[in-house]
């Protein structure tokens, strides 16, 4: 079977995914670097073990902070869309109570002139 998304919407958000993830790793990496430059005293082996497990850190707080804003906007997507519904029914509630009372008053209209 194919692992390639069916639609060029799916495709679109997958290379997004993939930038947004390689653009965290870049600035983990880069930070890292900073930070385990300001420690003098590492050996070149424990410089690399401090950057590779910063970068590790800073990609899973990453990671973790847009699962987050993705489970807070499917949050806000559901209350949104329970007030939209609400909203209609009120509308909808409203128009047919308008219609009731312009057809009952055009009944007693007629009846009053006929």
């Amino acid at each position: 079977m194919d692992d390639r998304p069916a639609t060029a919407d799916a495709l679109i958000r997958e290379l997004e995914g993939h930038l947004l993830v390689a653009a965290a790793r870049a600035e983990g990496r880069a930070e890292a670097v900073r930070f385990a430059g300001s420690l003098a005293w590492l050996t070149d082996s424990q410089r690399d073990e401090v950057e590779t497990l910063f970068e590790e850190a800073h990609l899973a707080l990453a990671r973790l902070s847009w699962e987050r804003t993705a489970r807070r906007g499917g949050e806000l997507r559901a209350e949104y869309e329970e007030r939209y519904r609400a909203l209609r029914r009120r509308w909808c509630a409203t128009v047919l109570l308008g219609a009731a009372l312009a057809l009952a008053a055009l009944a007693l209209t007629i009846v009053r002139v006929g």
